[in-house]
């Protein structure tokens, strides 16, 4: 009794782990253009609960998005890929921002906050807020190696995908990639 249990244990962790990987590779065959970059991985790696700051020095941490997917992406005022693909990503935001889903931006590193403040007014960013990892403290816990960085959480807070480089995130790609991952939970 106690070896048909287990082979019925056995096949049930077979097929869940199948239908997984199904769901991932009907996920990855959406990327297309700069999504081809974004790298999914085989199994969730765990993300630290650092602390960030706001532009008022206010403490903030990853785990007030938990219940959402994040598009949380490590940016600089001085990196112009990241300034450059800031603008899809406030689009982004602006169109699936929800209870299910965030795009969260984090200045690592020296970005002062009237640079911020100035690059946003700039580039008419309106619906991000401002987070900050002024001693790269996050960064380093996620080998962020160079901008911008671009990864993709699941609504436990776990790191699912990565994209290094920008990319324009309100593409029809981005945003089919991640209605099928909001789909899924």
């Amino acid at each position: 009794m106690k070896l048909f249990r287990l082979a019925v244990l056995y096949t049930a962790l077979a097929f869940g782990a199948n239908a997984a990987s199904a769901d991932i590779a009907q996920i990855e065959a959406l990327r297309d253009g700069q999504m081809k970059k974004l790298t999914f991985h085989s199994a969730p790696k765990p993300v630290a609960d650092v602390e960030l700051v706001d532009a008022e020095g206010a403490p903030h941490r990853l785990s007030e998005y938990n219940g959402k997917y994040v598009v949380l992406n490590f940016w600089a005022t001085w990196c112009a890929p990241c300034r450059h693909e800031m603008p899809s990503l406030d689009r982004l935001q602006a169109e699936l921002g929800s209870d299910n889903f965030a795009v969260v931006p984090v200045a690592t590193g020296h970005n002062p906050v009237p640079g911020i403040k100035r690059f946003f007014e700039t580039a008419e960013i309106q619906n991000l807020p401002i987070l900050r990892d002024p001693k790269q403290e996050m960064a380093r816990h996620m080998a962020v190696l160079g901008l911008p960085i671009t990864v993709i959480l699941n609504p436990e807070g776990q790191e699912i995908a990565r994209l290094r480089g920008d990319a324009e995130w309100d593409s029809d790609s981005a945003k089919a990639i991640l209605r099928a991952l909001m789909a899924e939970s």
